[in-house]
């Protein structure tokens, strides 16, 4: 039998924290551990290699939903790469799309910014287009 750890362990090994790992289990996104016969979690060593696979996808932006397929399919060895790499598109794509937003917000601040004098005068254009309806 393999050795299992418990959740501070597998905290450790994952680099999560305790809280964040129960948070997981309740919505699915992880498997449920086994349990001692006191009701403590024992996590094995493939419970802390799907924890760190989570927090990986976490970093790269894939949201809960996403995640959930990606360990889903990660698990099944008879899965098809295709479906693997069709979310890894879709998600570049949304990513693609965040980055596009946030180049349009830094060039409007950057305008607003220029134009705005930064003096002891009330008149403010980031203000005023703040409050406009239009943006302009």
């Amino acid at each position: 039998m393999k050795k299992s750890i418990n959740i501070g362990e597998a905290a450790h090994q994952s680099g999560m924290n305790a809280r964040l790992i129960r948070h997981y289990e309740s919505i699915g996104i992880i498997p449920k551990p086994l349990r001692t016969d006191t009701g403590y979690r024992q996590y094995s060593e493939t419970d802390v290699h799907i924890l760190i696979f989570v927090k990986r996808a976490r970093s790269l932006g894939f949201s809960m939903k996403e995640i959930k397929k990606l360990v889903s399919l990660w698990r099944n060895k008879s899965r098809a790469s295709s479906d693997v790499k069709a979310l890894a598109i879709q998600h570049i794509d949304e990513l693609e799309k965040k980055i596009f937003a946030l180049q349009e917000m830094t060039k409007t601040l950057k305008h607003l910014a220029k134009n705005c004098t930064g003096d002891q005068r009330p008149h403010c254009p980031i203000l005023e287009n703040l409050a406009s309806q239009d943006g302009n």
